[in-house]
């Protein structure tokens, strides 16, 4: 993951070093594209579910407030798109009241002073204005990424950015490029919610490695939608991913949760990952296809991890479990629970490597045609697995997929209850009620 020697120095990237010899199938451009953001209304803060329905009740008080000093922050074409990959309910998004709020707008001036009436313009001058306590509402559109927060908030003082639309703010790589990253965030107690991160129109400069990175504790990056990252990168063991959770900076307890992504990496790059955690935290409900290797890897000081209720597909590995060139452990990935997922089409399937321990578990997943299904170790065994076709509503391995189950599909009620989180990928619940299916929707 991604290192600094100095505050101020540029980004260097520590290796992501995996053991397994994959070899992924050559992928296509040919993917689907979420709708854009609903036609805007006369509040672009508005915020709204995927759909575009208002969130009803939402904390989104317009605090009127003067920018805050900045803490220690320094500083090829594609198909046109098509539908998102399955249909959904409403599903606001609503965070709790914080005595600070910022707006960003592609109509807004980084002069102006953030308030709702005077909005930013882009990310990078949002970042320097955020305390602790503090809500950034980010209209539709389109903004330059390569920007970085350093600011922390605190357990009882969130820091959260926001996408007021579902997948409607879009960060894309700015006309020359100065790092590797999209959104690179720092700071503890941080919120990143909604946003997509499209790294498929490279312009000039560095081209972008990973899309949203996180070195801070007790982060959560959810219900994002990232795509094309480095897709046209030289294979290095500098790496890369999608989503990546770090413990460089000694970050503990992250959450990935609800985020799709797809098409990451050049094909066959066993450096380049998914969903990359090297800490401690939970990877849940998310939908991860065609990365060069692993869809969910886990590697260095990775521990304590849960991983549930994730649909991985067209990779060259589904999920890793591993430890290995340590930061400040040597113990290894262990209790690590792997439940309730969907690991479908791809080389291996579920793989331990490097150094691991006795305590993982694994239970109730769908791993079905992956070359290599299983490769535990340590005399581990899975229980309860399904070994059947999984009944997405649509599947191609280059083309546009729906990862959405039918009700016929083999994961329905075959899922636990164990760590289950509470909904699914698109709100809907998961309970005793409901079932519990396996993957990150419910049918």
């Amino acid at each position: 993951m991604i290192k600094l020697t100095t505050i101020a120095s540029d980004l260097r990237t520590n290796a992501m070093l995996c053991s397994s010899a994959v070899a992924l199938l050559a992928a296509t451009a040919s993917v689907f594209v979420p709708a854009t953001a609903s036609a805007q209304t006369a509040d672009a803060f508005q915020v709204l579910g995927y759909n575009g329905e208002a969130a009803g009740n939402v904390s989104a008080t317009d605090t009127e407030v003067t920018p805050a000093a900045t803490t220690g922050s320094r500083r090829g074409k594609r198909p046109a798109p098509a539908s998102p990959p399955a249909p959904s309910p409403a599903e606001p998004i609503v965070t709790p009241a914080t005595a600070y709020n910022y707006y960003v707008s592609p109509n807004g001036n980084d002069s102006a002073d953030g308030s709702k009436a005077a909005p930013f313009r882009t990310l990078a001058r949002a970042v320097k204005a955020v305390r602790p306590s503090s809500t950034v509402w980010v209209a539709p559109g389109t903004y330059s990424g390569g920007f970085r927060n350093t600011v922390s908030g605190t357990s009882n003082g969130r820091i959260y950015f926001v996408s007021t639309t579902k997948w409607g703010a879009k960060i894309v790589p700015p006309a020359s490029s100065s790092g590797d990253v999209a959104f690179d965030n720092r700071g503890s107690y941080v919120d990143i919610i909604g946003f997509q991160v499209d790294g498929s129109n490279s312009q000039s400069g560095t081209k972008w490695r990973y899309g949203i990175y996180n070195g801070g504790s007790y982060d959560s990056i959810r219900e994002n939608y990232v795509h094309h990252i480095a897709k046209d990168i030289p294979c290095t063991s500098g790496g890369g991913s999608a989503i990546g959770a770090d413990s460089y900076y000694k970050g503990v307890k992250a959450e990935i949760i609800s985020n799709v992504v797809h098409d990451i990496g050049p094909a066959g790059c066993h450096f380049v990952q998914g969903i990359y955690m090297s800490t401690s935290g939970i990877i849940k409900n998310n939908a991860v296809y065609r990365v060069a290797e692993a869809a969910i890897h886990l590697w260095h000081d990775a521990n304590d991890v849960i991983i549930t209720n994730n649909t991985v597909t067209s990779s060259g590995t589904g999920i890793i479990v591993g430890g290995g060139d340590y930061y400040f452990t040597t113990a290894g990935a262990n209790n690590v629970h792997v439940y309730s997922n969907i690991v479908y089409d791809n080389k291996y399937g579920i793989s331990e490597q490097g150094r691991t321990g006795t305590s993982n578990t694994y239970r109730n997943n769908l791993v079905y045609q992956n070359t290599y299904p299983w490769t535990l170790k340590n005399g581990l065994k899975h229980y309860n697995t399904v070994a059947a076709v999984p009944g997405f509503t649509a599947y191609s391995r280059t083309g546009t997929q729906n990862l959405k189950i039918t009700s016929g599909s083999a994961a329905v009620g075959k899922g636990s209850s164990t760590y289950a989180h509470p909904t699914d990928i698109v709100g809907r619940p998961r309970n005793s009620s409901t079932g519990f299916d396996i993957g990150a929707y419910q049918h």
